[in-house]
């Protein structure tokens, strides 16, 4: 049966199209948007977390506190959903309040900072706020090692495997 435990098992294996119209030449894309949030940052948001998991930087009743301005805040306020994990996101002001709503849905609290500070007021915010609670973890998505490595340890070997090896 291929049926998914979790929609955390859904992250990843995206299909990949051809883009044919668009050039002569041989383009193939791969379908992230396919992922359960929306985006290739699900599989960022998966790979900070259980990364931490696995170094106990993040354990059981732990609050995850972001700065983020679009996808990534997505994928981890689904993510910390299912996982049980309490998040924070901290983000300029000028975010849309469809994005704010939506993250709220997914059961995050949105913390807005001054738009003339841009994401360096956001990341500032949440060092501060991880001050405050000290079981806080802040994946810090820029400078996280995690970030670039799912895509090399699971999207590269995807692409590899669904071109059979000629890229």
């Amino acid at each position: 049966m291929r049926i998914a435990d979790s929609m955390i098992d859904l992250i990843g294996r995206t299909p990949m199209i051809w883009l044919r119209r668009l050039t002569a030449a041989r383009v193939a894309a791969k379908l992230e948007a396919f992922n359960p949030g929306g985006s290739v940052k699900d599989r960022i948001g998966l790979s900070m977390i259980e990364d931490a998991e696995k170094r106990g930087l993040l354990t059981p009743g732990m609050t995850i506190i972001e700065p983020t301005s679009g996808n990534t805040g997505i994928a981890l306020a689904w993510i910390a959903a299912i996982k049980g994990y309490a998040l924070i996101l901290t983000m300029p002001e000028e975010m849309t309040p469809e994005r704010r709503m939506l993250l709220q849905a997914l059961g995050a609290t949105v913390v807005l900072t001054e738009n003339e500070k841009g994401m360096q007021g956001a990341i500032e915010k949440a060092r501060a706020l991880a001050e405050k609670i000290k079981t806080a973890f802040i994946p810090m998505q820029f400078c996280n090692s995690a970030n670039p490595a799912v895509h090399r340890d699971t999207t590269a070997l995807e692409i590899w495997n669904d071109t059979d090896g000629l890229v």
